[in-house]
């Protein structure tokens, strides 16, 4: 039986997980969703005996009646050839999506995570669900309108951050960019020009001791607490990589207790959570990423992540 993986090429987290896999001599088949219809074909068969199919690359085929469980790790969109028009590329894009969903949908094992558990990427959802789950969140405004910016820096008292609803990176001037975290100065809400123009996350900054990444996979929880080391770094410590230093760090139960409740509410199997540890040792959780990486918090603290990835896919299961 083999395990399925849908990643991007480039993925230093899949490498680690094939790699274990091959240590283990369990079969894995990767590819990413680009690939086709260049170089990835699928063939199945639907009817009275149920769904039969195959997917082929020119390197080797699967057969979907072996497939033990799938990794959907944020495959890339299809890359349909060249020379077609607006029209034509939309309705084709449309099948392939429609037809590979249809498909792959069927194979009843587990899948880590199911697609359409990426809901639970959106923010707001995410903090309306922890809160119910038990976990404390920040005070969050979703707006676009400037006087509810400055209402709701009234009613917090302390000061906002806003950040990226959807995805942090963007391409300005040819470059990929990364959208951090900043801190609103209080000059800034006097002009707020341009907010209006679309929906904006503004939060109140949580006082912070340190910050925290729990990986969860499964029911296995691995800690680690983030040492902000320089000014941008305590905002956002993306923005600083060479200012962090790592520890380990065991979230409390009433923690733990609340994390699963929301990988349950979406149907995860893998999540990375960021939380805030206050200096009162409150954790106040800031989101869930279902791709998040765990890649240089493994090699800094020596987490086994990828293994517990691996024993999770090689169990498999059913996934609904």
């Amino acid at each position: 039986m083999t395990v399925l993986i849908l990643a991007r090429e480039f993925d230093p987290q899949v490498d680690r997980l094939v790699e274990e896999l091959r240590e283990r001599d369990v079969p894995a088949f990767r590819t990413d969703l680009v690939a086709f219809p260049q170089a990835l074909d699928l063939e199945s068969r639907l009817g009275a005996d149920g769904v039969d199919g195959v997917l082929k690359t020119p390197y080797r085929d699967l057969c979907l009646g072996e497939v033990r469980s799938v990794w959907y790790r944020h495959p890339s969109h299809f890359e349909l050839p060249a020379g077609m028009s607006g029209p034509e590329r939309r309705h084709a894009t449309a099948e392939a999506r429609c037809g590979f969903a249809g498909v792959l949908n069927c194979l009843d094992v587990l899948w880590v995570n199911y697609p359409g558990s990426e809901s639970g990427a959106f923010k707001p959802r995410q903090l309306d669900v922890a809160r119910r789950c038990g976990l404390s969140v920040p005070e969050s405004l979703v707006t676009n309108k400037p006087d509810a910016v400055r209402d709701f820096a009234a009613t917090v008292g302390g000061p906002l951050v806003v950040k990226a609803l959807s995805a942090a990176m963007l391409v300005e001037s040819g470059r990929l960019q990364t959208s951090y975290t900043r801190l609103v100065e209080p000059a800034e809400l006097d002009d707020l020009a341009g907010v209006e123009t679309t929906l904006h996350f503004f939060q109140q900054f949580v006082p912070k001791a340190y910050e925290a990444r729990v990986t969860v996979v499964g029911d296995r929880v691995f800690g680690a607490a983030i040492h902000a080391g320089s000014e941008a770094a305590r905002v956002d410590w993306r923005a600083d990589y060479h200012a962090l230093e790592y520890s380990l760090v065991e979230p409390p139960e009433p923690v733990v207790a609340g994390m699963l409740g929301f990988m349950r509410h979406f149907d995860l199997s893998f999540g990375a959570f960021d939380f805030v540890v206050t200096p009162d040792e409150e954790w106040v959780m800031l989101e869930c990423n279902p791709f998040g990486a765990y890649g240089w918090l493994e090699d800094a603290l020596d987490l086994p992540i990828t293994s517990a990835l691996a024993d999770l896919l090689m169990d498999g299961g059913t996934a609904r």
